[in-house]
């Protein structure tokens, strides 16, 4: 009865796009964000070389077309069923999708509108940035998969696809590095994984074979060997199957991990797919979190969308990108795409284990040299103020961290959240976080005749180096003090947090250098900040701060 019902059922979403129409311009539904949005659709970029890739690998091509319904269907339950059973999507809609769908795909790609209708209302920008996406990728395949081109043409092509791809700003994904901490590191992140672990584990298997195609398309030699990589990715791919979700992959798939040559020859094309990814694994976080609101759902999902587009939010080095990816470790990712073994890779990490990172791509915290515990549950972190700016927030500087307890997280969050928001100049997220009567002292605390003021430059502040009101920081020291985050980024370290009741202490050591009045500058000193929990959550009421320069 139940193969009889999906049968029925993918049949009708067939036909009905067949008769779908586009409409480039949605009502989104909702108090708080009822507004008309449009969203214009753009197609391949005229090329002899295009949908060769479906002439040449039919059955590798046809996956895909498998992979735009198993994305829509998710996010059209993710938000019309917020509260409904997980055996919803873990065992139904998985077994209509790997016992169905991937055996038998469908042989043109769907009309994802026509799945997903309620979503694509909600969230219609970043239903196209993934469309544009997936067209850049389909491209991607049918330049490496087209015979008539030699080397120098094939990167020509890819270089005008490229350009092409960027031409639209309003749906591009950056051509720079994430931060794992978009993904990991939100108050609403790690919720989809949490509740639906084996359909999580599906999308990173389609991610994996996503990028995994393009490998054995680069390096191999011969026609006859670039059909056999791919149809043994493609094998893989399916032995994942087997006994989810065990056999699935641990890791969110890195392009320079499992297609290292074709991410060293195209790092833009490898840094654009891993930023769609990740853009996925967010926007299924802030539909499944109960942390967001649904009138704010769309304010995330357009937040994160941004957050992605640009050049300058969590961004990190090309090097410590594909540091990062070595750092997580490729049998966590289900392993090389080429060069397969029989048996797939044993994963030297537990499931769900989250991994910190730096700019440069190192383990730092407790995950530091591999020998780490997994995060703290996603239930710990706090939900922003919902009147917070939008201005995003720069890098979080992440922290080596002894935890007191289990609220002790929230608190730490709020400090890591503060001065996150004072580098980003997010002024009305700043002051969110401070109490109404909070009291700063010490030498980081700048005044209105500073300029640039840096820790060390002497006591600054309300004339004695004293803030005793959120107000009056407002006024007078907060400028201040974010053009010094700015001009000098902060590390703490040795991080702690003390936890009595309703009251958090965290102190720190900290380090920072940068540029101050035009001279290099580097400062070290210690941090105590005082937080009293509430019903808004954890509030800071006291930041003591002192610190030396050791360059001048």
């Amino acid at each position: 009865m139940n193969r009889l019902l999906a049968s029925e059922r993918v049949s009708a979403v067939v036909r009905v796009i067949l008769a779908a129409a586009v409409v480039g311009s949605v009502c989104i539904p909702g108090t708080a964000a009822a507004q008309w949005s449009t969203a214009y659709e753009q197609f391949y970029h005229p090329g002899r070389d295009n949908w060769v890739f479906r002439s040449q690998y039919p059955a590798a091509d046809r996956l895909f077309n498998a992979f735009d319904y198993g994305h829509a269907i998710l996010y059209e339950l993710l938000y019309t069923r917020p509260r409904a059973d997980p055996r919803i999507l873990e065992e139904h809609e998985y077994n209509i999708l790997t016992r169905r769908l991937l055996v038998s795909p469908p042989r043109l790609p769907l009309k994802e509108v026509a799945i997903m209708p309620h979503y694509t209302r909600l969230a219609p920008e970043a239903k196209q940035m993934f469309e544009w996406a997936h067209i850049l990728h389909r491209q991607v395949y049918d330049v490496l998969a087209d015979e008539r081109l030699d080397a120098a043409a094939r990167d020509a092509r890819l270089a005008e696809l490229t350009r092409y791809y960027r031409s639209r700003r309003d749906v591009a994904f950056s051509t720079r590095p994430k931060t794992m901490a978009l993904m990991q590191e939100q108050y609403y992140s790690l919720a989809f994984r949490e509740r639906y672990p084996k359909f999580n584990g599906l999308i990173w298997g389609y991610h994996w074979l996503q990028v995994g195609l393009y490998e054995p398309l680069v390096t191999g030699q011969t026609r006859e060997a670039r059909q056999a990589g791919v149809a043994s990715a493609v094998a893989r791919f399916r032995q994942m199957l087997g006994d989810p979700p065990a056999t699935l992959p641990y890791q969110m798939p890195m392009t320079s991990a499992i297609a290292p040559t074709f991410a060293t020859r195209y790092p833009e094309l490898a840094i654009i797919f891993d930023n769609l990814h990740s853009m996925h694994d967010v926007i299924s976080d802030i539909l499944v979190s109960e942390k967001v609101p649904r009138h704010r759902k769309r304010a995330e999902i357009l937040l994160a969308a941004a957050r992605f587009r640009d050049d300058t939010t969590e961004v990190m080095s090309v090097a410590g990108w594909r540091r990062m990816a070595e750092m997580m470790g490729l049998h966590n990712m289900g392993g090389p795409a080429t060069g397969l073994l029989g048996a797939l890779p044993t994963p030297t990490v537990p499931r769900g284990f989250v991994m910190r990172h730096d700019r440069d791509g190192n383990m730092i915290g407790e995950h530091a040299g591999h020998d780490a515990t997994p995060k703290e549950d996603s239930a710990n972190r706090r939900a922003p103020d919902p009147h917070a700016g939008h201005v995003a927030p720069a890098a979080v500087v992440h922290t080596e961290h002894q935890m007191a307890g289990a609220d002790s997280a929230g608190a730490l969050a709020t400090v890591e959240a503060f001065h996150a928001a004072l580098a980003a100049g997010d002024s009305l997220r700043v002051l969110s976080l401070l109490s109404d009567d909070v009291v700063m002292q010490g030498d980081g605390v700048a005044g209105p005749s500073d300029g640039v003021a840096g820790p060390g430059d002497g006591v600054a502040g309300q004339g004695d180096g004293v803030v005793v009101s959120r107000a009056s920081y407002r006024r007078g020291a907060m400028a201040s003090d974010i053009a010094r985050a700015r001009a000098l980024p902060v590390v703490r370290r040795a991080v702690r947090v003390r936890l009595e009741g309703h009251v958090a202490w965290v102190t720190a050591t900290t380090s920072s250098r940068g540029t101050l009045a035009g001279r290099p500058a580097a400062f070290t000193g210690a941090e105590l900040v005082v937080l009293l929990h509430g019903a808004e959550g954890w509030r800071i009421t006291s930041i003591h701060r002192s610190s030396r320069r050791t360059v001048q």
